[in-house]
């Protein structure tokens, strides 16, 4: 057995070390984003945001971190004590789960020039495990509500399982198209279907794809204007109500791993991953070729996080029933019609360009549902003031 390890050692240690890197960055990169998102937040409301610890406020996080470690560790009276501890720390593994199967990066196979780093694991079904993967999640939040023994805990833990199962329907939809286009569940092989040109990105062959796997994605982060789970009006806390101190934390570097994988995600899938114009391919590239695509795919990862943040402080918190009705009227629709039309121009061998036209179906079904529902809200506003509502278009 020793023998073995010594052979196989060469190609385990870069992995081993891969995911120390990844066990010590994501949670520190989780408390960085805090501030970059207070700082963000601060700009969007015209204030300065955290400026005084550290230079220009950098250290604001790590003091933030030290605080809440110190923090005196409360256990209620009336939770059920082991699971109670077992959930922000499945959270947050399951998170980080995730990036087992994230490529980083290219992967040269011919190149000498330096150290083989690990940055993409090449496995053929990475999509089909990053979906089981992210379906665990939701374990995390439902044992946490159940374990508080607490009404507003375990509300917030119903809605939450609603919501992951209503928006894991639209994203696997939204997922299939690009799958169908490029035949391969690899998301490597997904990326290297983008190379060349801008024009290759799945974002413009497949544009209904990605809005409804941005706004499915966003709506299984829990963030605004989807955190129906942990709503401060109706819920107090949500299902981490009876959490503080570095329980309370877990939960939320789970939230903000979440937030890194599907921004990867989006930059892989729809975005052109590492790829850019201009830029040479992975064949026979030096070591900083490859860190070069590297950075371009966590250029982009940013810009998707930054997107995250702005529509957080931009747009309001939906209710629960237009949450649910957004997912089954809206998305499901939107992600069953590009599918189709996806399929007829693959089946028929019709020209990629036509895979834009699809876009038009789905167009003209928003417009008919706006109508409908501006015409149901002028009815609903003549009758509020006693008016005759003869003047209201019905599309029944």
């Amino acid at each position: 057995m020793i023998n073995s390890l010594f052979e196989f050692w060469p190609v385990l240690w870069p992995a081993l070390a891969a995911i120390g890197v990844i066990l010590a960055v994501v949670p520190f990169l989780g408390l960085y984003m805090t501030f970059v998102e207070r700082k963000i937040a601060a700009y969007v409301q015209d204030r300065v945001g955290p400026n005084r610890v550290g230079p220009f406020g950098l250290f604001q996080a790590i003091a933030d971190g030290i605080k809440i470690f110190l923090k005196e560790q409360l256990i209620p009276d009336h939770v059920f004590t082991a699971l109670y501890f077992l959930a922000p720390a499945f959270s947050l593994i399951t998170a980080m789960f995730a990036l087992v199967v994230m490529p980083f990066g290219p992967v040269a196979t011919d190149y000498k020039d330096g150290f083989r780093f690990v940055v993409a694991p090449g496995i053929d079904i990475g999509i089909l495990m990053m979906l089981a993967i992210s379906s665990l999640s939701a374990y995390g939040i439902i044992i946490g509500g159940w374990a508080s023994n607490n009404k507003y805990s375990i509300y917030g833990a119903i809605r939450s399982c609603a919501q992951f199962i209503s928006y894991e329907i639209p994203l696997g939809l939204s997922i299939l198209g690009v799958i169908a286009i490029t035949g391969s569940l690899n998301i490597e092989k997904i990326v290297e279907a983008q190379s060349g040109s801008l024009l290759d990105w799945n974002v413009f062959w497949q544009p209904v794809a990605m809005l409804v796997f941005f706004t499915a994605a966003l709506a299984e982060t829990n963030r605004l204007p989807f955190d129906l789970p942990e709503c401060e009006q109706e819920l107090v806390g949500g299902f981490h109500t009876e959490y503080s101190g570095i329980k309370f934390v877990l939960y939320f570097l789970a939230e903000y791993t979440h937030i890194v994988t599907v921004s990867f995600l989006t930059a892989l899938l729809f975005l052109g991953g590492w790829h850019f114009p201009g830029l040479p391919g992975p064949s026979g590239a030096s070591t900083p070729i490859l860190l070069l695509g590297l950075g371009v795919l966590l250029a982009k990862v940013a810009l998707v996080v930054l997107v995250i943040i702005l529509l957080r402080w931009s747009l309001p918190r939906f209710r629960f029933d237009q949450l649910m009705g957004l997912a089954w009227k809206g998305l499901i629709p939107l992600g069953l019609i590009n599918l189709v039309g996806v399929a007829i121009v693959l089946s028929l061998g019709l020209p990629k360009h036509l895979l834009v036209a699809t876009v038009i179906l789905p167009v003209l079904a928003a417009y008919y549902s706006a109508a409908k529902f501006n015409a149901s809200m002028a009815t609903t506003e003549a009758r509020r003031q006693g008016l005759s509502p003869q003047g209201a278009v019905s599309y029944e």
